[in-house]
């Protein structure tokens, strides 16, 4: 074995989360297509690409700092439903530009109606993301949304066929595609240096979260609680339930296995030659919180077989990444990072001849490469049908372990085979007045 360091490298149970995924359905229906703003050059300030952030919490505030680092691109608004988090990324922008000109939003579609604006920066939770996207494609927009893609398989695909349907550019924040090592570790795959790829397993470790039943509180003022629960089912307020901690409860995220799923699971299907398709099949056995706030899996053994034969596993061991597994030898991929581990060790030496299959080259700036299709209209490296055929992947294995059963996939209808049950969890109910085209 051998390493090499990169050069640039309300409480809820399993029981009622079962019987609120067996009501959901999806309405995708969209109006006619919006013709797309004509854009210029680079930084004169007449050909700037504008942009509006919806979501200014920790990640959209992270990558919104990005964007505004990019001087052929503009910020213009911020929405958020809290207020602190508005008025700080306000603040942010304004200093970023030495003016007060940045405007503030508490509801994304007052942002969305904007005609100046091009491009919008998605960072909600999970749960807003297919919304959020449908209604900024209606409108016109360009999207940079943050993984997961989406919440459910049916968001997934509606957002997904919305993108397609209005002629967006969308970039999905799967990052790691933008990793040379992760792209030479995915293109040593596919072009045979492993020999027969047989065995694809991604690590994605959890720090087996839990949290003891919360009391009711009274909802923060400047906070719209409301709008943040949006589709979402209705649960009194609790401190623990919204923000960060939101990714442990079934309700928004099925937790660690899409939040770092939607990156570690995402080069898995890049460097299995599947981001466009999944597995035929997927089980596994998982722990689950026995009670308390939070009840997503805290751990689980997951299995799947695509149709090349090649077999799929998931698991919550460390160090978290993707190992692909060959008859001739085995590459290991460190998700943060980058960092790759093989075996002979010769392989992460090896050269990509230019006779044999390249991947898509954006070797370190994810956010310039969506700048830079926003302009040229081309597809970018984590387009949005990758990103949505990734977070299925992931959805299929939370769904696996909630039935506690085999499930049989068809990648080209989306639908499981044979099991009206896991059928009815593609969707997730949406609490009114949301579906998925009312925006």
């Amino acid at each position: 074995m051998a390493s090499i360091e990169t050069m640039q490298m309300n409480k809820q149970t399993r029981r009622s989360f079962l019987k609120r995924m067996a009501g959901a359905g999806a309405l995708l229906a969209f109006p006619t297509i919006i013709p797309s703003h004509v854009l210029g050059g680079e930084s004169a300030p007449s050909n700037r690409i504008v942009m509006g952030t919806i979501g200014t919490g920790g990640r959209g505030k992270g990558v919104m700092k990005i964007f505004l680092g990019n001087a052929g691109l503009q910020m213009v608004a911020v929405c958020d439903v809290d207020r602190d988090r508005r008025e700080g990324a306000k603040e942010m922008v304004d200093k970023q530009y030495n003016n007060t000109d940045c405007a503030q939003y508490g509801d994304f579609r007052e942002l969305l109606a904007r005609p100046d604006i091009d491009t919008v920066l998605i960072g909600t939770p999970d749960h807003w993301h297919a919304l959020n996207v449908i209604a900024a494609c209606k409108a016109g927009k360009d999207i940079y949304c943050e993984k997961p893609f989406a919440a459910s398989i049916a968001e997934g695909r509606a957002a997904a066929d919305a993108v397609k349907r209005y002629g967006r550019v969308l970039q999905v924040g799967s990052h790691e595609r933008s990793r040379y090592p992760c792209r030479y570790a995915c293109e040593l795959v596919q072009n045979g240096f492993l020999g027969r790829l047989h065995t694809v397993t991604v690590n994605l470790p959890t720090d087996r979260r839990t949290c003891p039943p919360q009391p009711v509180e009274p909802v923060p003022a400047g906070f719209d609680y409301d709008m943040w629960l949006g589709p979402a089912p209705y649960e009194p307020y609790t401190t623990k339930r919204c923000h960060t901690t939101f990714r442990f409860i079934q309700d928004y995220t099925p937790g660690e296995l899409i939040d770092r799923g939607a990156h570690v699971g995402d080069l898995a299907q890049w460097g299995n030659g599947t981001m466009f398709s999944g597995p035929l099949e997927i089980e596994g056995k998982g722990e689950f919180p026995e009670d308390g706030l939070f009840d997503t899996a805290i751990g689980y053994d997951i299995h799947g077989r695509y149709a090349s034969g090649v077999k799929l596993r998931i698991t919550d061991k460390e160090p978290r990444g993707v190992k692909f597994e060959g008859d001739e030898g085995w590459v290991f991929i460190h998700v943060h990072g980058g960092n790759l581990e093989a075996s002979p060790s010769s392989l992460i030496r090896l050269p990509i001849p230019s006779t044999g299959v390249q991947l898509y080259d954006n070797t370190n700036d994810h956010q310039q490469n969506f700048l830079n299709c926003v302009r040229t209209r081309n597809q970018p490296i984590a387009p949005a049908e990758s990103g949505h055929r990734t977070s299925s992947l992931c959805h299929m294995a939370n769904i696996a372990l909630l039935l506690g059963r085999k499930l049989r996939w068809n990648p080209e209808t989306e639908r499981f085979i044979g099991d009206p049950q896991a059928d009815a969890m593609i969707a997730r109910p949406m609490r009114a007045p949301w579906t998925l085209d009312c925006v």
